[in-house]
């Protein structure tokens, strides 16, 4: 009788139009992976940095941020990363842009309502302005949580980035864009990690065929955009196409030294601030 030696693997990443996109090929079946068999699971960045913390899945997307108390369990895979190049996620307020966000954001009487603490943008926000006070919202209502009063500004991700003028939102601070005045350096926001337990040839593996999920994707983009659409929440087909052609780039092929030193980066200093409690030594898979 046959034996199946296939090795199922959980692959967890958000249901966005980028990660959408990214993973495409991989879902559809246009990669060749072997006895490598991927089991899709859908969840919010921040509940898939609580699911690795707790080392459940074998691949997921997480923050950057997360990534800092994860580096004993996980290897950051080289491929898949959602890097800003100038730009990232975004501070709103339903107020006009003050002459000194900075500081504003700093005054006590002001709420800031952001998409969880393990996100990377939460940490560009403390490193940003150290003194913001917040409160955690799930990422696809903080628009309306600040529209409505209940914040005085907010802290976005995702889709949002593009949609916030929609609900009358001005815009404050780009932290991308902060960041890069700051250090020269593109933002790197979340990547893919890998359970190291498997074992070096296994992850080298599953770092090949996301890989080759990416550039199938680029290379059959009309298809791949086709598909991320149906995780748009909103979004019309220009901003689909502008969102994934901010968040799918050449540092999602893979990070490349630019992004390898601008992850260091952002940990280091991170840590030097404070806000991680050690330094953190980034391991990257490569395919």
């Amino acid at each position: 009788m046959a034996t199946d030696t296939s090795r199922t693997i959980r692959l967890a990443h958000s249901p966005d139009a980028d990660d959408a996109f990214m993973f495409w090929a991989l879902a559809a079946g246009r990669i060749d992976t072997g006895d490598r068999r991927y089991v899709h699971e859908l969840g919010d960045i921040e509940s898939l940095n609580r699911r690795a913390l707790a080392g459940e899945l074998e691949v997921t997307a997480v923050s950057l941020h997360a990534y800092a108390y994860l580096a004993d369990r996980y290897a950051l895979l080289a491929h898949g990363a959602s890097v800003g190049d100038g730009y990232g996620p975004r501070i709103v307020a339903r107020g006009p842009r003050p002459a000194d966000p900075q500081a504003a954001l700093g005054g006590e009487s002001l709420l800031v309502a952001v998409p969880g603490e393990l996100t990377t943008a939460f940490l560009a926000l403390k490193l940003y302005q150290p003194a913001a006070r917040h409160v955690v919202v799930p990422f696809d209502q903080i628009e309306e949580y600040v529209a409505a009063g209940r914040a005085e500004a907010g802290l976005l991700i995702h889709e949002g980035q593009l949609t916030y003028a929609d609900r009358g939102l001005h815009l404050w601070v780009d932290l991308g864009e902060w960041w890069h005045d700051e250090t020269g350096l593109p933002l790197p926001l979340g990547g893919n990690v890998v359970r190291r337990d498997l074992g070096e040839a296994l992850m080298r593996d599953i770092a090949r065929d996301l890989k080759a999920s990416i550039q199938y994707g680029l290379a059959h983009r009309a298809e791949a955009l086709a598909h991320a659409t149906t995780y748009g929440r909103g979004l019309d087909a220009s901003r689909i196409d502008r969102f994934v052609g901010m968040y799918v780039n050449t540092y999602t092929v893979d990070y490349g030294p630019t992004g390898r030193q601008a992850v260091s980066e952002l940990l280091a200093r991170a840590h030097g601030a404070g806000l991680l409690p050690e330094r953190v030594d980034v391991t990257f898979v490569a395919g």
